[in-house]
This record gives C-alpha cells, structure tokens and sequence, in this order.
C-alpha cells in the first residue's frame, strides 16, 4: 500500500510558477512509474506529465510541453512538479498518482496504469 501526500497548490497570476510536490509512504517509491493528472471542474480527470522508477524516461501532455517539468528524488520518496507560464486553462485540481511496474523506463498516460491516487491539491491560476 502506498499513501500519497500532494502539496504545493495554490492561487497564481497567469504566468507565474508553482511546484507541486507529492510525498509517498509506506513502500519506496523507486517500485513505481509516477505521473501527475489534472480535473478541471466539469471536466474529466486528464494526463499531464509521468516520469519512470530511476527518472531517464518522461513524457508531457502537448498542453504543457516546454511549461512544465516532473521529477523525482526516489531518495526522498519525492515526486515533483514545476509549473511555469501558468495560463488560467491550467486551473484545476492536480492529482499525484504511482503505477507498480517491473520496468525501469516505463511511462504511463492512462488513469489505468496507476494503482495508488492522492487526495489532490488545487491551482488556481487567474488571468
């Protein structure tokens, strides 16, 4: 069982910065493919960015190339997200999420990929 903690969201002009942060517990992080999801309200849950166990894989929703950028520290059973550029279409609540896999490079997309969900952290971002 891993227990995921998000943080790091908040109110922020439309071009600013925020970095999320989700802290895992309960198994070590370096077992699982991380990814980060997004749910605007009225709309459903949506891909934004993975990253592999040891972190030399990535991939990016096409709405947030070049803005955003994940990482992990497997060390601190860390996974992160850098936001920059904001734009108020990236107002949602951002969800962490871990996916077990045998597979050092594997990055997933789907929501059914991922075994384990945090509670979310909300970003508002205003124009």
């Amino acid at each position: 069982q891993v227990q995921l903690v998000e943080s790091g969201g908040g109110l922020v002009q439309a071009g600013g910065s925020l970095r999320l942060s989700c802290v895992a517990s309960g198994r070590t992080l370096s077992a699982y493919a991380m990814g980060w999801f997004r749910q605007a309200p009225g709309k459903e849950r949506e891909f934004v960015a993975t990253i592999s166990r040891m972190g030399f894989s990535t991939a990016y929703h096409d709405s947030v190339k070049g803005r955003f950028t994940i990482s992990r520290s497997n060390a601190k059973n860390t996974v992160y997200l850098q936001m920059n550029s904001l734009k108020p279409e990236d107002t949602a609540v951002y969800y962490c999420a871990a996916g077990r896999t045998n597979s050092g490079n594997a990055v997933y997309t789907t929501n059914s990929d991922y075994d384990y969900w945090g509670q979310g952290t909300r970003v508002t971002v205003s124009s």
